[in-house]
């Protein structure tokens, strides 16, 4: 089966079909950097990280685009609470949101462009659309008239009359039409500013992301990601002024994920629910919470909870606890048939579950019963499970797991456990289990994992997460 992929445009499964073959141009929408990064943006980052792994993985030369919005509102705001300007905060909340991503195991984008260092081609763009007659200038501001553009609502899926009704937009009474939306803002006292042809000023949101991805794929492009609260306005407008300004089409395919709430409600920065990316990383491992978000599909609600990460990290354990031991211990001869089975089985599973729509709970389904069937061979003693550590790592590495250099511990915490080890197996050849029982509490108190095989017994230290 081919790649399919569920386009919001056109609301069904498609066959993904690049326009250049063997090659993907995506552009996701990154953040507005005027706080923090919470689990809905980690959410939107991993599923965008394993939409990239898996298209590598399938074969495609993938040019990967994610830009910050460095210039807005609430980081002006957010600049005059603080004291700071708004380039200082958008500097600090930059360096913290590339913290927080590189801690979650995120392959940094091809390209991280910044909204203050493309005002050049956002004004030439915003000229291209006054002079296609698709944008007015009221004041020194400058709005694109929705009317203009006949394909406007066809990403939202409503017509004009239903988005005048139902659409959060800024009451403005000089606009044309309630709908019509800033591609530039007059310069207001104490705000940044830039100069214009319509005078000193700052971009409007939507021209953003046009003039950037323009920039580095051209008119258009085959991939555009992000959250499905961007579905309307932000990217319904970017298509407009888009495909106003060259007349072709704009983007492909248009993936979407869903929101994450908590206690039922969209975690947002704004009603204060946020749990964000850097205290996460404070208290569970990269791949727990990797596993968490992965654990639903990217189009369906994700209701955070702290339960969901502890049990992610509980399932993470199944599989890598395999992955440390038996590479570490395999047990003697050749692998079973049954080995080999399950290794093309699960493969076969894990393709067919990504190429439908990017299926990662499916996909992670194919992984643990691998798991399971490894682990049953292995603790039979009779076949070296080796060839499906192999798999297990490999596929497993397509969903961004396993990718963390093992840590050794310090010097004298190696001793210590290498002599409670020594001591546990003592007590287990006396049959003494109590006090092997109160040996492994120990071990795993140090953040030590054991397992007994046929071979004997193998242990992984794991360091615990620590503050930032």
């Amino acid at each position: 089966m081919s790649l399919r992929v569920c386009n919001t445009l056109t609301r069904r499964k498609e066959p993904f079909v690049p326009a250049t073959p063997g090659e993907v141009r995506m552009y996701v929408c990154g953040v507005t950097v005027y706080g923090l990064a919470h689990m809905g943006h980690a959410r939107s980052a991993l599923v965008f990280d394993v939409i990239r792994r898996y298209l590598t993985f399938r074969g495609y030369r993938v040019r990967f685009v994610k830009n910050f919005t460095d210039v807005d509102d609430r980081i002006i705001a957010r600049a005059a609470q603080t004291g700071e300007t708004a380039l200082e905060v958008a500097d600090r909340y930059i360096a913290a949101e590339r913290r927080d991503m590189a801690g979650l195991g995120i392959i940094p984008p091809d390209v991280e462009p910044r909204a203050t260092e493309h005002i050049p081609q956002m004004i030439a763009l915003i000229e291209r659309l006054l002079a296609a007659g698709v944008a007015y200038v009221l004041d020194g501001d400058v709005y694109f008239e929705v009317r203009r553009f006949p394909g406007y609502g066809r990403l939202s899926g409503r017509d004009l009359e239903e988005l005048r009704a139902g659409a959060r937009v800024a009451v403005d009474e000089r606009k044309r039409d309630p709908l019509d939306f800033a591609l530039w803002k007059a310069a207001k006292p104490g705000e940044p500013a830039w100069p214009s042809p319509w005078g000193p000023g700052r971009p409007g949101w939507h021209i953003e992301c046009s003039a950037m991805s323009m920039e580095y794929f051209g008119p258009g492009f085959d991939l555009h990601g992000g959250g499905e609260d961007l579905v309307f306005p932000h990217h319904e407008n970017e298509i407009a002024q888009s495909e106003a300004a060259t007349g072709r089409p704009f983007v492909r395919y248009w993936i979407h994920c869903a929101f994450v709430n908590f206690a039922g409600e969209k975690m947002s920065k704004s009603l204060g629910n946020v749990v964000t990316v850097e205290d996460a990383l404070r208290r569970h491992e990269p791949d727990a919470i990797r596993m968490a978000l992965l654990g639903t599909h990217y189009r369906h609600p994700l209701d955070f909870a702290e339960p969901r990460l502890k049990e992610a990290a509980s399932a993470l354990e199944r599989l890598r606890g395999l992955l440390d031991l038996a590479a570490n211990e395999p047990a003697p001869g050749g692998s079973t048939e049954a080995v080999r089975t399950a290794v093309e089985e699960a493969e076969r599973r894990f393709i067919e579950a990504m190429d439908d729509d990017f299926n990662t709970p499916q996909a992670l389904a194919a992984l643990f019963d691998l798991a399971r069937t490894l682990h049953a061979a292995r603790n039979a003693g009779s076949a070296t499970v080796a060839p499906g550590v192999a798999a297990l790592r490999r596929l497993g590495g397509v969903l961004g797991f396993f990718t963390t250099a093992a840590v050794a511990p310090p010097p004298a915490l190696l001793e210590t456990i290498e002599r409670l080890v020594r001591l546990r197996g003592e007590a287990r050849q006396r049959r003494a289990w109590a006090e092997a029982d109160a040996l492994r509490a120990e071990l795993t108190a140090l953040g030590v994992t054991v397992e007994d095989t046929p071979s004997g017994t193998a242990w992984k230290w794991r360091p615990p997460p620590t503050d930032r």
